[in-house]
């Protein structure tokens, strides 16, 4: 699994919560709604290694909360207002423990979640959003945090299949959330864009990572799109969406893939991750375009593009054909440099022009060769005939190519044995273009391999 520096995107909010209320006395008129004054929605923060993001205290509370009971009210105010988080906790638990079924249960719960989160106890931390979800399960800061968790959780190791699936399960129901989601009353337009903006960013790389380890690369691409559009500063997700239109399945490789790379290099900050990233997008260009020719100038274009051009297109190599190759070798070779696999793949892919320059060569002409022994016929006191395999695709298959009729019987001495090479002397005679075999007469023994190749493998095959 690759490693991956995770960004924090949220971070805890300040929170003042009727700080210029008087507290209520037991006779007096209930007091106004007990909210949390002056929230802040997450805002991205610097990337740190092994950060989560930090549960924001909840925006302001609708304004149709209101705390009946001064008791209750001050043991929120109370509990709201601990600077300490070890403090706040304890406030808030003794809060929610003493009033389950308050006006402000959510709010309490978010605030517990991000006192949980300020102490490093993660284990609370994900409790306590679970709470939250039993409180309203469409929170989409109690979702975020657990989309984001289970997300670090996994890329560190920390029961990775189960853990990207818990992550894709956040971040799926965070998605449809957001569809329905309303402005909580006391929130500015603003601020709740932000929050918005910032979850579906968490929601879509999350679930976007969880496709791709999926290997649903079709999913991971829609989601981190989604996520690159809305962040295209985003190391992780612009990584991951070029893997996902690389990796294996996705479809012909999309040059998109190649731009993505391209753009991670750009944002790696570190010099060695920077080459390393560089290096591997280089080797899938290579491999998609023929050539590195025009990669410095992805790269070059991906520094200040965060997403590709609308024009944006990479030329795909298409290897020559058979036939085209074969036409090549003609042309480049003489016949008697040839390998026995370059006459094998003109006599059989070329054209019949092609096939006839190298077969009036051939027939009749005496060889020595080094083939590969397929079968042997003896049974014939005559001559022994001999099926052998001069190509190296062919030795591989266990096919034979080559029929040998020796000029005469092998001696027990002479016989060589199945599955070994074999120095011979022959006449091509005739052959069949496909499945190709080459009908040879008048075989000899030699005593030493000569210089004929006959193993050599053409690009073709």
């Amino acid at each position: 699994m690759k490693k991956i520096v995770l960004a924090m995107l949220l971070v805890a909010a300040v929170t003042a919560v009727a700080q210029t209320t008087p507290a209520p006395q037991p006779s007096a008129a209930p007091p106004p709604a007990a909210s949390p004054q002056g929230s802040t929605p997450p805002a991205q923060a610097t990337p740190a290694q092994g950060s989560a993001p930090a549960a924001a205290a909840p925006a302001a509370a609708p304004q149709k909360k209101e705390i009946k009971d001064p008791a209750e009210y001050n043991a929120y105010v109370g509990a709201v207002q601990q600077s300490d988080p070890a403090a706040k906790v304890s406030g808030l638990e003794a809060f929610l423990t003493q009033y389950p079924n308050s006006v402000m249960k959510e709010d309490a719960l978010e605030l517990l979640m991000g006192a949980y989160q300020a102490t490093n106890n993660q284990a609370k931390t994900l409790d306590t959003a679970q709470k939250v979800l039993l409180a309203n399960p469409c929170n989409l800061r109690a979702l975020a945090l657990l989309a984001f968790t289970k997300q670090a959780m996994a890329v560190a190791g920390q029961n990775s299949a189960q853990s990207f699936a818990d992550a894709g399960a956040q971040s799926a129901k965070g998605l449809q959330c957001l569809q329905t989601a309303t402005k909580p009353d006391g929130t500015s337009d603003a601020d709740w864009q932000k929050l918005k903006t910032q979850t579906t960013v968490i929601f879509n790389g999350a679930a976007g990572l969880a496709a791709f380890q999926a290997k649903d690369y079709a999913h991971a691409e829609q989601y981190l799109t989604a996520a690159v559009q809305a962040d295209p500063t985003n190391l992780l997700d612009v990584y991951d969406l070029g893997l996902s239109y690389l990796a294996a399945g996705a479809a012909e490789n999309d040059p998109n893939g190649l731009y993505f790379i391209a753009r991670a290099s750009n944002l790696q900050t570190s010099a060695a991750g920077k080459e390393a990233i560089a290096k591997f997008g280089r080797g899938k260009y290579k491999n998609y375009h023929g050539g590195e020719d025009g990669w410095n100038d992805v790269l070059a274009q991906s520094a200040t593009s965060p997403l590709p051009p609308a024009n944006f297109t990479i030329a795909k190599y298409v290897p020559p054909t058979l036939a085209q190759q074969a036409a090549d070798l003609v042309k480049s070779k003489q016949v008697k440099d040839m390998s026995f696999a370059e006459w094998q793949l003109v006599l059989s892919e070329g054209t019949p022009e092609d096939a006839d320059k190298i077969w009036t060569v051939l027939k009749g002409k005496a060889l020595q060769m080094i083939a590969h022994v397929i079968s042997i016929n003896s049974s014939d006191k005559a001559a022994t005939k001999l099926m052998l395999a001069g190509s190296s695709d062919d030795i591989d298959a266990k096919r034979a190519d080559i029929d040998l009729t020796m000029s005469g019987a092998l001696s027990a001495k002479q016989m060589p044995k199945e599955d070994t090479d074999f120095s011979f002397g022959g006449t091509p005679a005739s052959y069949v273009a496909k499945p190709f075999v080459m009908t040879m007469e008048k075989g000899t023994l030699l005593t030493e391999a000569k210089p004929a190749p006959a193993h050599k493998k053409p690009v073709a095959h």
